[in-house]
């Protein structure tokens, strides 16, 4: 599975912006089956909501399932859609074929006040795409193993975020925990810059391997970054050692 992970500052509450800037870095990708985004990729981590949020029918869905389509790609990250009059900040996963599959942040950032303005998603998603199985989340999902728990047999967990710079440290930590706990590839994409709170970000978009090795070391500065993932390396491994036999049988309410 052949990632891009797209690293990039963003303008504030200015999705025209963010499109635009986003489409030369994505039309530079020669080859990839998957390009990655970070959270709110259109506006940044806002709590304006009611200024820049779009339907699922708007623009920025027509402009993701042109480029997957034109790039033969998928593409995913996260914006604010408005839907029956509540706010989500949902990661869409965008098909070649133009199909779409969508997950709502479940855990929503309380040291921000993200609740008391968007809904709560419930429903985990697993995609199936060219043979993978995909379980895609937001940012301060990362904090939360038991949602994230690999009871699913999934191969790839990504984290796409809006992750400050005081915290990158945990960022980091839990990232090569997930993946070592759920014995699967690992993706974090984060975003550089300043947003208009003055919150900084240095970016340490990353991939890791089952078992917690760097296939791409922390980034700090902006760029487009491949990495290739062997799903029969993965399986190989899984199978002789075989942790995911003895995880725990539960149910998230």
């Amino acid at each position: 599975m052949k990632t891009a992970l797209i690293q990039i500052p963003l303008i504030w509450e200015n999705p025209k912006a963010n499109r635009n800037y986003l489409e030369e870095k994505i039309n530079s990708i020669k080859e990839a089956d998957l390009i990655v985004l970070p959270e709110m990729f259109t506006t940044g981590f806002t709590m304006n909501p009611q200024d820049v949020a779009e339907t699922i029918q708007g623009e920025t869905l027509l402009w993701l399932k042109h480029l997957a389509k034109s790039k033969n790609t998928a593409i995913t990250g996260s914006l604010i859609i408005v839907e029956n009059g509540n706010y989500y900040n949902r990661l869409v996963f965008v098909f070649p074929s133009g199909e779409v599959q969508y997950y709502d942040k479940r855990h929503l950032f309380s040291l921000a006040g993200e609740q008391k303005i968007y809904t709560s998603g419930q429903q985990k998603l697993i995609v199936e795409y060219k043979g993978w199985k995909i379980c895609p989340l937001i940012c301060y999902d990362l904090r939360f193993p038991v949602f994230s728990r690999n009871t699913e047999n999934y191969d790839l967990l990504i984290y796409v975020a809006n992750w400050p710079k005081p915290r990158v440290n945990a960022w980091d930590i839990l990232l090569k925990a997930r993946s070592v706990e759920n014995m699967c590839y690992t993706v974090g994409v984060n975003r550089v810059g300043w947003d208009d709170s003055n919150h900084e970000y240095i970016g340490h978009s990353q991939a890791l391997d089952f078992l917690g090795n760097p296939v791409l070391e922390p980034q700090e500065s902006e760029g487009v970054f491949i990495v290739d993932f062997d799903k029969n390396q993965m399986l190989e491994v899984r199978q002789k050692l075989a942790f995911l036999n003895d995880r725990d049988s539960f149910e998230i309410l």
